[in-house]
């Protein structure tokens, strides 16, 4: 019992996380001896660290972010370090924008690097937002003669030394497939629609209530049909929204995934579906992947670089799915013939399950700021 009501307080506590994880996006070029930057970052981040929202409405507008401008400047050059050959880089800014991403409003920085010596390897040193948030990761984007390098910066790895010229595709990839493990892991609007889908496998519906499954290989089957339905679905959204075939509207992706949520949950409580379930996994899978794409949509990479973030970033995804689904059904199918998992697990389960997405839902759709206000 203790167990279970360790899992309702984390369900209630869940809502204050199922959006986008925080990022921003640090691009730096190198024109011969000339280098520059470009770094965007959320206002809705910048605001939790600084408290821009003066009138205290939840909406960051162009005139708070210019008041405090300064204050955002001192605020984001305090946590970046730019160097070559051991030697500080000056930071300057020279610009100020706000732009639109995919899930909201970003403050557009523009600044010069002016280093010391020749720019032959440039050291970066990231540290933005790590002591408020230790999900945040910084997207780094190096481009120089037309060659692009990319590195993902995160509490456990925050500096990265590129040399110019050079380029490793290998790391690359890998730390994108690790960025891709890590979303999975945070994205609990995810995890909770794949479980919700995956409880009853390994049970069968008879006259109104649940039986448990006779053989391992039945439950296995069931949930491999559900996982590969919805791995195969959200890798080809992923990869349309990410070329830019598709583009969805955040707010409605982020809406879309909390009502899939709760309507799985619900077929639980009150089973409309009883066959077929890869099928709603495969039609909903369709809609999570968007809900990936916002991580490398808002890059920028080329081509070349673009493809391989992509397929490591996806490859990371499936990982930390297969992970989570490799614990879930050996133990779901040890407890199936329970009353603890087939009234608690599933039913009470199930309507908690419910609560949390609507309460998402609500807070998506009609953009309340609640998960804020938590």
């Amino acid at each position: 019992m203790r167990i279970l009501l360790a899992i309702c307080f984390g369900l209630l506590a869940m809502p204050v996380l199922a959006h986008k994880p925080s990022d921003s996006y640090l691009s730096i070029s190198v024109q011969e001896q000339t280098v520059s930057g470009q770094w965007d970052i959320a206002l809705r981040d910048l605001d939790y660290a600084l408290g821009l929202d003066d009138n205290g409405d939840n909406r960051i507008t162009w005139g708070e972010a210019q008041q405090h401008q300064a204050q955002i400047d001192a605020y984001a050059l305090a946590h970046l370090a730019i160097s070559t050959k051991h030697q500080v880089c000056r930071l300057a800014p020279v610009n100020h924008q706000v732009d639109k991403h995919t899930d909201g409003a970003y403050a557009v920085l523009q600044f010069a690097v002016v280093c010391p010596t020749a720019v032959r390897v440039l050291s970066v040193d990231y540290r933005l937002f790590f002591d408020l948030d230790p999900s945040h990761r910084g997207l780094l984007r190096l481009q120089n003669q037309g060659q692009t390098q990319t590195a993902v910066l995160s509490p456990e790895q925050p500096m990265r030394e590129l040399q110019l010229g050079t380029r490793s595709n290998w790391r690359a990839f890998s730390e994108f497939a690790q960025e891709g493990v890590w979303h999975i892991w945070i994205g609990y609007d995810h995890i909770l629609f794949l479980i919700s889908l995956l409880l009853p496998a390994v049970l069968w519906r008879v006259d109104s209530g649940w039986q448990p499954v006779r053989q391992f290989r039945t439950a296995f089957i069931e949930v491999a049909k559900i996982v590969t339905a919805f791995t195969l679905a959200h890798s080809i959204t992923l990869s349309l929204a990410t070329l830019q075939v598709l583009n969805v509207p955040s707010r409605w992706v982020e809406s879309a995934i909390a009502a899939s949520v709760l309507l799985a949950a619900l077929n639980n409580i009150y089973p409309l579906v009883l066959k077929r379930i890869w099928l709603v996994a495969f039609g909903f899978g369709l809609i999570h992947g968007l809900g990936f794409a916002s991580v490398l949509t808002d890059l920028g990479l080329p081509g070349d670089a673009l493809a391989l973030a992509l397929v490591g970033f996806n490859l990371g995804v499936e990982a930390g799915q297969f992970a989570i689904v490799t614990v879930f059904l050996p133990l779901a199918f040890y407890l199936r013939q329970t009353w603890y998992y087939q009234r608690l697990t599933v039913g009470i389960g199930s309507w908690l399950i419910a609560v949390v997405a609507v309460f998402w839902l609500l807070d998506r759709s009609l953009d309340l700021g609640w998960a804020q206000l938590i």
